[in-house]
């Protein structure tokens, strides 16, 4: 495919004056849907996955685990690679893998196949993720960032709220290889705007990667989720989940022993002496626990204990995605009028309150009450992102926003990873505690519900230890 020659980014500021910084935002927002759609549509295909190769819950949330895996890991070269090969070709490629790897997964004969497709969607999500942050603190004065923010939000939480409708559809309809398919049109969409949008590369820093540290971590990341997979068949004393457990430690510690050390590590270390981002840093792993652990544990719990089927339990969630369209553009302005760390606390609350009404009524749990539930999550799932992307980096400078964007984006991953395999281990392991009984399987998923409650609430506390208000900064006219 032979691409137009791309202009400068002078030029096409020139072009489209001061509308251009959201043309740019639209057009990473596009291509970051659609990994996001990869992640969440695919969830309310695990029962007829399941069905159809004969595999349980713990066998099958791999297509979703290896996913997320592979999108975490992903994020850890990602600023190496904009330093080196630049914005748009980062972005065109990985929309590229994106595209191919789900027209693949569509075409699928085997459950391997699908793992395998599904790791590939995910590298290519992973490396979208920070984009979108970076335009926003790179493009946007201080005032408008919330705005932007919200605006790129919107489509980062609204995708798992809508999407197990439209998938669910396509699953009933045209069954679970169809699923694969729901992103390629954002994908084409992404494609296009990027090749008219994101200007050419400029000069590109020649540093090494930090091969060393990359692999340091990816295999603590790989041991601890692996070990968290695995914990339902070999139980938490056995000597296989000790060796996770010791090759996680070990290999985090050598890790933090070589940054110390590397002139270029692949993460700054200095960072984490900021409080704020340290803080920020836990409150977006328990961020991405709770909402991708929600995303996968809501729409099973409709179908396998309340006998919804997939349409019905993506339709179910559709009057919360309405509340989040509604929530997410407002928290963005709230936080450019009020600390971005008070509308983050406001946000958990009503977020992981709202999982306690699951937990409370369980299988007597009727229409009303479930909509009730999943509209005041939704709407604190939308004022989360907006603000906690604000507060946890806009005090920090120009040269760090790039490593420190794909930090926090991991954290939120690789706590995504954590809430989809703890909760979906976590659920079979009480199963198994009733027997099969009907009573049982309730109570199961309603101490699921309650443990996805505790950890959302539980980040609350890292909030507090926030700065209120960063000092406001000049827009910093960097090249996305």
């Amino acid at each position: 495919m032979i691409l137009p020659q791309a202009l400068s980014f002078e030029a096409l500021t020139e072009r489209h004056g001061p509308r251009y910084k959201w043309l740019l935002l639209i057009t990473v927002a596009t291509g970051t849907i659609a990994g996001v759609l990869a992640t969440s549509a695919f969830n309310v295909a695990v029962a007829v996955l399941s069905q159809q190769f004969g595999l349980g819950h713990e066998q099958v949330q791999w297509a979703v685990t290896g996913f997320m895996a592979a999108m975490t890991l992903s994020m850890l070269p990602t600023s190496w690679l904009l330093d080196r090969i630049g914005f748009r070709r980062l972005f065109l490629g990985a929309v590229l893998v994106l595209t191919a790897a789900s027209v693949a997964g569509s075409l699928a004969q085997s459950f391997g196949q699908v793992v395998l497709a599904r790791v590939l969607q995910g590298a290519a999500a992973g490396i979208l993720q920070p984009l979108g942050t970076l335009v926003v603190l790179r493009r946007f004065p201080p005032p408008m960032q919330g705005r932007a923010s919200g605006l790129l939000t919107l489509g980062l939480v609204l995708t798992p709220a809508v999407a197990p409708a439209f998938g669910g559809v396509l699953v009933d309809h045209l069954g679970w290889a169809a699923i694969f398919l729901l992103n390629t049109p954002f994908c084409l969409l992404a494609l296009a705007l990027g090749v008219w949008l994101l200007p050419a590369p400029g000069a590109h820093a020649q540093h090494p990667f930090d091969w060393t540290g990359a692999l340091m971590l990816s295999l603590a990341t790989l041991a601890i989720v692996d070990g968290v997979s695995s914990l339902r068949r070999d139980g938490a004393l056995s000597a296989w989940t000790a060796a996770h457990v010791a090759l996680t430690l070990l290999t985090l510690a050598a890790f933090l022993r070589h940054a110390r050390r590397s002139p270029t590590p692949l993460i700054q270390l200095a960072l984490f002496g900021s409080r704020t981002f340290s803080m920020g840093s836990v409150v977006s792993f328990t961020y991405g626990f709770g909402l991708y652990g929600s995303t996968y544990l809501i729409p099973v719990f409709l179908q396998s204990a309340l006998g919804y089927s997939a349409t019905a339990a993506g339709s179910a969630l559709i009057p919360g995605g309405i509340a989040l369209v509604l929530a997410t553009p407002l928290a963005g302005r709230m936080a450019d009028h009020f600390p971005p760390k008070a509308v983050t606390i406001a946000g958990l609350l009503l977020f992981g309150g709202s999982f306690f009404a699951f937990y409370v009524l369980g299988q007597h749990i009727g229409y009303a009450e479930l909509l009730a539930a999943t509209i005041v999550g939704r709407i604190g799932l939308g004022m989360i992102l907006p603000a906690l992307n604000l507060a946890t980096l806009r005090h920090l400078a120009p040269h760090q926003l790039a490593q420190s964007s794909v930090i926090v984006t991991y954290a939120r991953q690789l706590g995504g990873v954590f809430g989809i395999a703890m909760t979906a281990v976590f659920v079979e392991w009480r199963e198994g505690t009733y027997h099969g009984l009907a009573e049982g399987v309730f109570t199961a998923y309603g101490q699921g519900f309650f443990l996805l409650g505790a950890v959302v609430l539980a980040a609350v506390l890292a909030a507090l230890l926030m700065q209120g208000r960063p000092p406001a900064q000049p827009a910093t006219p960097v090249r996305p």
